[in-house]
């Protein structure tokens, strides 16, 4: 019996595993923040409710599509953490944020984007979309107020990893 052989029994257990396994609810939601940090965490969605509350209301794609959103404001989760500043000018400026979905769909953010002191952007971890929370399916939501189409509106949000 050759490995190609076994590779339909294979799928099918992965299949079968896959619809076996219990389906996401919002308290299973949760971040990791990792990479140059003092405070490497994870946050779940209840930890969000528990920052100060921001609000925006964004417009995307074609239709568009608009929504107000509630969460945390990432500029408050990543202070939290505590990004490790390399010595030099405006270290803190150099650094990046890769923001990852549970199916690897990724993103990047930079600190002069969410610092208030230079763009200052209200993104969000959303966990509430007009006044309701979020589908336990799309998990906590990065908002970025200002993109004209929702590529960096990732669902599932996973890992922020601090370079």
């Amino acid at each position: 019996m050759s490995a190609f052989d076994t590779l339909p029994r294979l799928v099918a257990i992965a299949v079968v595993t896959f619809l076996a396994a219990p389906a996401a609810s919002a308290a299973d939601a949760s971040v990791a923040i990792t990479g140059q940090v003092q405070h490497p965490t994870t946050l779940t969605a209840a930890d969000l409710e528990k920052l100060p509350a921001a609000y925006v209301t964004i417009s995307l794609g074609t239709g568009p599509q608009s929504a107000k959103y509630t969460g945390a404001l990432l500029w408050t989760v990543l202070g939290n953490a505590g990004p490790i500043d390399a010595p030099g000018k405006n270290a803190k400026l150099r650094h990046t944020y890769l923001i990852t979905a549970g199916d690897g769909y990724a993103v990047s953010l930079s600190e002069g984007e969410i610092d208030p002191d230079f763009e200052g952007k209200s993104v969000l971890l959303a966990y509430a979309k007009d006044g309701k929370p979020i589908d336990p399916a799309d998990g906590i939501r990065l908002i970025v107020p200002g993109d004209k189409k929702g590529g960096r509106a990732v669902r599932g949000v996973v890992k922020i990893d601090v370079q």
